[in-house]
């Protein structure tokens, strides 16, 4: 425990979320970082007057991404001698023992396995499920529900609440900037998984988040609907990561036809329609051809 190193990116967040989250995590790591991506001064000015004692404050004084943002951090936990980092969004909250039980459940799992990361459970705010770990199996990214005892298998963890071991950044790397936002989670962690470590959900642990997205119901289901500029850096990133060599053949296929269906239904159905056509068609051209990085 005295060695763990919070990692916050914020970017414009709201004065209650973030001094909520301060006042949460401060006592379970060893440290605070807080890495602002361009927020006004005003913020700046509201996060120092909240940071805990452990607490440091870095403005980047741009918008570096959520990637950069992360990597900034990293390089400061490796200042602080840092064994392990944990991960926050600015619109997260962990219960109190969650960092605890994170390190335990790791720590149970390295006895004769190479584990990369380990999550929580989390539950949207505006009154959503908690959200179900997955797993892939055969061509399809399946639910792994789990009992409060039990630690799970998973491919896929989110960034925010994420347990990374400082061993496993050593070797398996950061994360990969010029994504910027958008699969910055999901590269790392099938990076990780491709040299040999492993992923765990652990479901004693808890976290709220508020995911930010609005939902509507289209076909019996509910789907999130956010801005077109997030739709194209999903396509981008998407197929950018479809041409990695290191990618399963079963991820590819998969995430292919994931790809498909938010195109269609973001083109035709839900929100901004035309507008996200236009940036999805976008996204797929610079997808396609390799620019990548922040979107001008």
């Amino acid at each position: 425990m005295r060695s763990v190193v919070a990692i916050i990116v914020t970017y414009h967040p709201e004065e209650s979320g973030i001094i909520q989250l301060l006042r949460a995590i401060a006592s379970q790591v060893s440290h605070v970082v807080i890495v602002d991506n361009g927020s006004p001064e005003s913020v700046g000015q509201v996060i120092r007057q909240h940071i805990p004692e452990n607490g440091l404050f870095i403005s980047k004084g741009y918008n570096s991404g959520t990637a950069g943002a992360i990597n900034t951090g990293i390089l400061e936990a490796e200042k602080l001698t840092a064994s392990h980092i944990v991960l926050f969004d600015q619109d997260a909250c962990p219960e109190p023992d969650m960092v605890q039980k994170l390190i335990s459940a790791m720590n149970k799992k390295k006895v004769g396995c190479k584990v990369a990361a380990v999550g929580p459970k989390y539950s949207d705010v505006k009154g959503e499920h908690a959200s179900p770990f997955v797993k892939l199996r055969g061509l399809k990214l399946c639910r792994v529900d789990c009992n409060e005892d039990e630690v799970v298998a998973v491919d896929h963890l989110i960034s925010s609440g994420c347990l990374i071991s400082m061993e496993a950044l050593g070797e398996v790397g950061g994360m990969e900037e010029s994504l910027f936002i958008d699969y910055v989670d999901t590269e790392w962690c099938l990076r990780a998984i491709y040299q040999g470590y492993s992923l765990f959900g652990v479901c004693s642990a808890h976290m709220q988040h508020d995911l930010g997205d609005d939902f509507v119901s289209l076909f019996g289901r509910t789907i999130t609907v956010r801005s077109s500029l997030r739709y194209y850096y999903l396509i981008r990133n998407g197929l950018w990561l479809l041409r990695q060599p290191w990618v399963p053949s079963a991820w590819r296929v998969m995430d292919a036809c994931r790809l498909v269906l938010i195109y269609i239904v973001y083109s035709v159905f839900v929100g901004t329609k035309l507008m996200n056509w236009k940036m999805m068609t976008t996204g797929i051209w610079d997808g396609m051809t390799g620019k990548m990085g922040r979107y001008e």
